[in-house]
């Protein structure tokens, strides 16, 4: 007989976004491993293909219905835990209907990311977020098994890199973020695009808003892939590619998962808000970061903006592209 202390029957809520959704995947996998639990995952329509791929999930639940009939439902399923990796309001009111269930979530470290971003002191925490995300767990003596994160790629969503007629190693190079101060600008694109050596071709990867970008760096070795395919279809790039080029965005940590070389470019947010691409112990780090260091004004949000609220955009203008590729 299973103890009564161990969950049985767990919910995972994390409603967005891609980069955090990967994140939860190293909970979803020592829950399952240790625990043995049966699992489900709680999170947005667009992102139910990111799970649903999962082994170690057993259903996923998709927040795009009428809530109460959403709320009825997960009631009935009499859960022993919930896992909250959301932690906000939404997931707040779910976790109060379901007030009888026992609740875990993890430390967001808003007062700290606050004390970075208006005062430029760091108090952040050195932990990873994805380990952040496991301490919620402690209660249940999970542990972290260094395997990192997970991305699980189905079979139908595998790109065939012949009917593309890519025949050599190509660099993926990601030039889509969801704030523009992530963002790596055109020229900074085109920069780095004419310094990569020739032997290599370049795909670019992003959605549908970063097509006409694309389509202004597109040449004869560099292939507009951007708003082409869909997430799991761009993992498949990103998985049989020899390197991966990203700023700070959901497909860096898909690569991270698929344990690719990444050289990450950061604009106004900073990896120790704890998300820089996490490999796992089990795995050497083959990320190297690149920041531009003394700016007075970075980082100037959690998340990313709009805009420079300086109008200069010095944590990207001022990126030393050379160095980027350096030994490719």
């Amino acid at each position: 007989m299973p103890s009564k202390n161990i969950p049985q029957k767990v919910l995972i809520i994390r409603f967005s976004s891609l980069g955090d959704i990967v994140l939860t995947s190293i909970v979803v996998r020592t829950l399952k491993k240790q625990l043995n639990c049966e699992i489900h995952f709680l999170t947005k329509k667009g992102f139910k293909d990111i799970v649903a791929s999962n082994p170690y999930i057993d259903k996923v639940w998709l927040f795009d219905q009428t809530l109460s009939d959403l709320l009825n439902e997960l009631k009935a399923q009499r859960f022993d835990l919930i896992v909250d990796l959301q932690n906000n309001l939404r997931s707040r009111m779910i976790r109060l209907y379901l007030w009888q269930i026992p609740v875990t979530s993890y430390y967001k470290a808003n007062f700290e990311k606050w004390l970075s971003v208006h005062f430029k002191i760091n108090r952040l925490p050195k932990q990873h977020i994805a380990l952040r995300y496991l301490n919620a767990l402690k209660k249940y003596k999970v542990k972290d098994d260094g395997e990192g994160l997970d991305y699980f790629i189905p079979a139908t969503d595998q790109v065939n890199l012949v009917e593309l007629n890519i025949n050599r190693p190509y660099i993926a190079l990601v030039i889509g973020a969801a704030h523009f101060t992530k963002r790596i600008p055109v020229h900074k694109l085109q920069e780095l695009i004419s310094l990569i050596k020739g032997n290599y071709g370049i795909l670019l990867i992003g959605g549908k808003a970063e097509f006409e970008i694309g389509k202004q760096l597109e040449s004869d070795r560099v292939i507009n892939l951007c708003g082409k395919y869909s997430i799991n279809q761009s993992a498949s790039l990103l998985e049989q590619s020899s390197m991966v080029i990203a700023p700070d965005t959901g497909m860096m940590h898909i690569s991270a998962a698929l344990k690719k070389p990444i050289r990450s470019i950061w604009g106004s947010t900073l990896p120790e808000f704890g998300f820089w691409p996490f490999y796992g112990t089990n795995h050497p780090d083959m990320n190297i970061s690149f920041e531009v260091q003394g700016l007075t004004c970075r980082p100037c949000s959690r998340f990313g903006r709009s805009e420079c609220p300086q109008g200069h955009f010095n944590c990207m203008e001022m990126q030393l592209i050379t160095k980027v590729i350096k030994n490719l």
